[in-house]
């Protein structure tokens, strides 16, 4: 793939494998992006110039122009042709922390710490299976990339956790902090959705008009079962999306 500069992007097509040749495409064009070897505003190679270089029909590329369209990567625009779009925090649906994403993307988060104090949530504690009486360490925090706010994050944690400070929160990730004391989720529950904000949330992540969130609520534990936290985030729409991986059983 080819910017007007004549750069390149390498492709490599194996026409042996049985995956789909417009989806080897879409994942390394995909790839270029997410690494910033392709940035917001770079031109694409038109279909036709593409498929000639890589040997490839057009409706191939074509299919994998609108995959990328689809996950936000790419902007296709009349008369001006396609581009990369404005950058966009892409995470996989796996057990890591949104610091732990924007370091590995090679974006410098930054964290504010809106509250942090013990309470009782029999929600929360459900979620974490504890008994509905349970003191939880509530933890609020506005997470930033690049000066862009995308997220606020809520989370609870049991009191063992109870000597966290807003210090160690704002200069290392939630999972980062509990790592270091010896603390590893291993399996989770996750859901995602979306909804209107409230007017906090609109306020901190400076959204205007009717814009939703997406959120994503998890319970993690670790390797005995013990529980380990239980988050509920919501994240500004139009600079953050959530790549889902499914296989067959």
């Amino acid at each position: 793939m080819a910017r007007q500069l004549g750069v390149q992007i390498e492709v490599q097509i194996d026409r042996t494998s049985p995956v789909p040749l417009y989806h080897q495409l879409a994942q390394q064009l995909a790839a270029a992006v997410t690494a910033g070897r392709l940035q917001p505003g770079d031109p694409f190679e038109n279909e036709v110039a593409l498929g000639e270089r890589l040997g490839l029909s057009r409706p191939t590329v074509r299919r994998a122009f609108q995959d990328l369209v689809a996950q936000g990567l790419l902007v296709r625009r009349r008369g001006l042709g396609t581009t990369v779009a404005n950058r966009k925090v892409h995470r996989r649906a796996e057990l890591t922390s949104l610091w732990d994403d924007l370091t590995r993307s090679g974006d410098a988060p930054t964290t504010r710490v809106l509250s942090l104090e013990v309470v009782r949530d029999e929600h929360a504690a459900a979620a974490l299976d504890l008994p509905p009486e349970a003191e939880l360490l509530h933890v609020v925090r506005l997470r930033t990339a690049d000066a862009t706010p995308l997220a606020v994050m809520r989370n609870w944690l049991p009191t063992t956790f109870g000597d966290l400070t807003r210090e160690q929160l704002e200069h290392e990730g939630l999972y980062a902090v509990l790592r270091a004391r010896g603390v590893r989720p291993v399996v989770a529950h996750q859901v995602i959705g979306a909804r209107m904000p409230t007017a906090a949330e609109r306020r901190h992540l400076q959204i205007r008009g009717t814009e939703p969130v997406l959120t994503m609520s998890r319970s993690a534990f670790d390797a005995a079962g013990n529980a380990v936290e239980y988050g509920d985030h919501c994240y500004k729409a139009s600079s953050y999306s959530i790549e889902v991986m499914v296989d067959e059983r």
